[in-house]
């Protein structure tokens, strides 16, 4: 007897190891947070005791990006690795035609393929025109949440599989019911690798949260108090999940990102002095929290400088997965060496911004900007000036010269954008549109 029940360990240990050795994968996803909302950024408003703890057992990247200044674009880039603009797709979808297109392939299906089982909890906004742009279809093994902003547009606002479905107990307030549905999934997939992508409604509008959360926050004025309210119940929420992994034993075998989807739309949001919000290429519209943990690989309390975009998750969750390249041209790279800290350099890059007619090219410390339709775009450098307020073009004419022609390159590799939003694009786009209204 003893004999067979050494063979079988002898059996299922390489089984038991190749496990060990494939990491879950969890992001944890805001909607609309400031870069320098959680306290490990130095945020004050809202204790966020779970989002420091991945700053404090991990890495936190002080030049974190994403590569869409509002909702649906910078979703497009994190789930393909791939600039949103290789499809056209600068702004939320609102009608058939604008959703994440189907030659797309994404993270979901990526890891799918490499053997995870896959799980989105929470906000979509990729489309829901038709079952075959719902996340079921695009990868996800287990799928439910919103599929856009709360309280937008006709129709069902939730799915569950692939199913719209109009009311989700709970909502308006969201990161409670979401944290009990990824811990679900973890409990269901703990057997196998799994990627969770947990999105949270927090903080975008509705700006709401439960009874207790307000109750917190009673000192502050109604307006500060429900946006804290707000920030602290995503933590939490947050926080639910990490003690389901650590209650697994799992924390150790698990990569996980928390990032934000742009820069925040609410004034009370803290950015640090950093200029503009959601839906310009200002760095208060595209800077993000950027954060990282796996114990073991990355080192705590890791501060990184360089910049880094969502565009490089996928491309390090690959790597770290020990999946096979991709056959489609990523845009992001993978991230693993900065992060572990076997490198503390990135080799030299650009990185690029779109929004309909706004558009800014990062390279090293330096910036052109154009963030207004009728702009001339503006020179900065972000080391000395972080807020964007000189502009150096005269100063500098050769490097605005330089970053204009690798601006003026790269995007005729893109696609123009199958639709625009004027009402962020500039006071003449918004007067030719009322003069069409009134023809």
């Amino acid at each position: 007897m003893k004999t067979i029940f050494i063979l079988f360990a002898l059996l299922l240990t390489p089984l038991t190891l190749l496990h060990a050795a494939t990491p879950n994968i969890v992001i944890f996803y805001l909607d609309d947070m400031g870069w320098a909302q959680p306290g490990a950024y130095g945020g004050k408003l809202a204790p966020t005791p779970n989002m420091d703890a991945i700053a404090a057992n991990g890495v936190r990247c002080t030049n974190g990006y994403s590569s869409g200044c509002i909702c649906s674009p910078g979703r497009v880039g994190l789930m393909t690795g791939r600039y949103q603009a290789r499809t056209g797709h600068d702004a939320n979808p609102n009608r058939p035609g604008t959703e994440l297109v189907l030659t797309e392939t994404t993270m979901a299906q990526h890891l799918k393929a490499a053997g995870y089982a896959t799980g989105i909890v929470g906000k979509w906004h990729l489309g829901d025109t038709r079952p075959e742009f719902m996340p079921q279809a695009r990868g996800f093994d287990f799928a439910m949440g919103s599929v856009g902003n709360l309280g937008e547009g006709k129709g069902p606002t939730f799915y569950r599989g692939n199913k719209l479905v109009p009311e989700l107990a709970g909502a308006p307030v969201t990161s409670p019911v979401y944290a009990r549905e990824a811990c679900g999934f973890i409990e269901s997939n703990k057997t196998k690798p799994f990627f969770l992508y947990l999105s949270f409604n927090a903080v975008h509008s509705p700006i709401v949260a439960s009874s207790a959360w307000l109750e917190k926050f009673k000192h502050l004025d109604k307006r500060q108090q429900a946006y804290a309210a707000l920030i602290g119940e995503a933590d939490e929420a947050i926080g639910t999940v990490m003690t389901k992994l650590r209650e697994l034993e799992m924390e150790e075998n698990t990569l996980i990102f928390c990032l934000s989807d742009n820069g925040s739309a609410s004034p009370i949001a803290e950015q640090m002095g950093l200029r503009g919000r959601k839906w310009f290429v200002w760095e208060g519209g595209i800077r993000v929290t950027w954060m990282a943990q796996w114990k073991g690989h990355i080192p705590a309390g890791r501060v990184v400088k360089d910049p880094v975009i969502q565009l490089d998750v996928l491309p390090t969750a690959l790597a770290a997965a020990g999946a096979e390249p991709p056959q489609v041209e990523l845009d992001g790279i993978n991230l693993l060496p900065l992060l572990e800290g076997k490198t503390d350099k990135l080799a030299p890059r650009e990185l690029y911004f779109r929004f309909g007619v706004q558009h800014a090219v990062r390279q090293g410390d330096w910036k052109l900007v154009k963030a207004t339709k009728d702009m001339e775009p503006m020179l900065v450098n972000l080391a000395d000036d972080p807020g964007e307020k000189k502009d150096l073009s005269e100063k500098q004419p050769a490097k605005k010269s330089e970053l204009e022609a690798l601006w003026q390159k790269w995007n005729s590799t893109m696609k123009p954008p199958r639709w625009e939003d004027n009402r962020w694009n500039g006071d003449e786009a918004r007067k030719a549109k009322k003069k069409l209204k009134k023809k």
